[in-house]
């Protein structure tokens, strides 16, 4: 099969959008499958990439957005159309359209080629938290547009499917996120990373991963900032930095970190904690959870599918989740620990890449085939029924 992947973030800007691509061209590679990518550029000439895992990637220039300056945006072009058609792929996957997906779908509409559009982010959310009252406004109806251009839309929680449903979006489907449950392990756990963490030993470390902005609400760590039995660690950077270091006078920020490092981070935690109510699935729950480490967040968006009360960590309501926040971590760091932990780790066991890109594929066979109608088959189309 050959799948053309429009997506509004990738590489070098690391996320939950570029890690699903990422694992998705992976587990393509594997089963021989043909990938082509179009993404917005790179931040710099000397962190442009134009190939991963045999997939090429061909780019489009970017602009930033205003107050939103971690994120550049792919302008759409010619580029795009003259890419797909040149690759002629059986189905083209819009990674979290919005601008650059936007001209996917209209390409993938004009070509005749079927389209699954891949729901991800909250744009109305951001836009909101980012007091963009204009494009809040705007951007439920854009979805809209985009996403009812597409054969199909694939959500990764119950509150997205409920959300776009709300919406008037068509043909929605469940597509999760996989974990990497080898490399985020409880093994992992580093005692020496701990003591770097608090020489004193003695502390209970309450850790967060993710971009360092505005919609993630790590401000509201602040509300253990006069706990001294506690210690913060902040994994991530992004334009809030600066502010959440004076916020969070007594947190360690260690930066962005990848591979073998963040996976000890992770597994170094005794809790973690997302406070952003953003979030349409939260991979990093998820990645925590797989390092057996009970998990807290707002009671809001993707991570409601994620965290079962009492179980495997606590969900919190967004309006109290500070006041809340406190009380919740001492009941994850007390006499049940360690069951905690070990139904965090068991809870992931079913939630592998490799399952959840097989389904992806399969929402691509039917897509593909229900294309049949209103275009010629592809070659590999007629290939999967027998005809030529």
């Amino acid at each position: 099969m050959r799948v053309a992947i429009v997506a509004e973030s990738f590489l070098p800007n690391v996320n939950g959008v570029t890690n699903s691509v990422l694992r998705i061209v992976e587990y393509a590679q594997e089963h021989g499958h043909e990938v082509l990518i179009i993404a917005p550029g790179g931040r710099s000439l000397e962190e442009e990439i134009f190939s991963y895992r045999g997939a090429r990637i061909v780019r489009v220039p970017t602009v930033m957005v205003p107050r939103i300056n971690s994120l550049p945006i792919g302008v759409p072009g010619i580029r795009v159309a003259e890419a797909i058609a040149q690759f002629a792929p059986d189905v083209i996957h819009l990674a979290s359209p919005f601008v650059l997906g936007a001209a996917g779908a209209f390409v993938a509409n004009r070509q005749h080629i079927p389209a699954v559009a891949v729901y991800q982010t909250d744009v109305a959310g951001f836009a909101q938290r980012y007091k963009l009252a204009p494009l809040a406004a705007a951007s439920w109806e854009w979805t809209r547009i985009i996403h009812n251009m597409c054969q199909c839309t694939l959500a990764p929680s119950s509150a997205a499917i409920d959300a776009l449903k709300i919406h008037g979006i068509n043909n929605i489907y469940r597509w999760a996120r996989g974990v990497d449950s080898v490399r985020f392990h409880p093994d992992k756990r580093s005692m020496a990373l701990r003591a770097a963490w608090d020489p004193s030993g003695k502390k209970k470390i309450v850790g967060f991963v993710g971009r360092l902005a505005a919609e993630k609400g790590v401000h509201r760590l602040a509300a253990l900032n006069k706990r001294r039995d506690l210690q913060v660690v902040i994994v991530g950077d992004g334009p809030e930095r600066a502010d959440l270091e004076n916020k969070l006078p007594n947190a360690r920020f260690l930066g962005a970190l990848g591979g073998e490092e963040l996976a000890r981070a992770y597994a170094s935690f005794d809790v973690f904690v997302h406070p952003g109510e953003f979030e349409t699935f939260c991979q990093t729950i998820q990645e925590a959870q797989a390092s057996g480490v009970p998990t807290i967040a707002p009671r809001a968006g993707g991570p409601m599918d994620l965290i079962t009360q009492g179980q495997n960590g606590f969900l919190l309501d967004v309006a109290s989740f500070e006041k809340d926040l406190e009380a919740s971590v001492d009941k994850l760091l007390g006499a049940q620990h360690a069951t905690f932990r070990r139904q965090a780790r068991e809870g992931i066991s079913q939630r592998t890449w490799e399952a959840l890109c097989a389904q992806l594929f399969k929402h691509y066979e039917r897509v593909i085939m229900q294309n049949e109608q209103r275009a010629p088959l592809s070659k590999w189309a007629q290939k999967m029924l027998g005809v030529s």
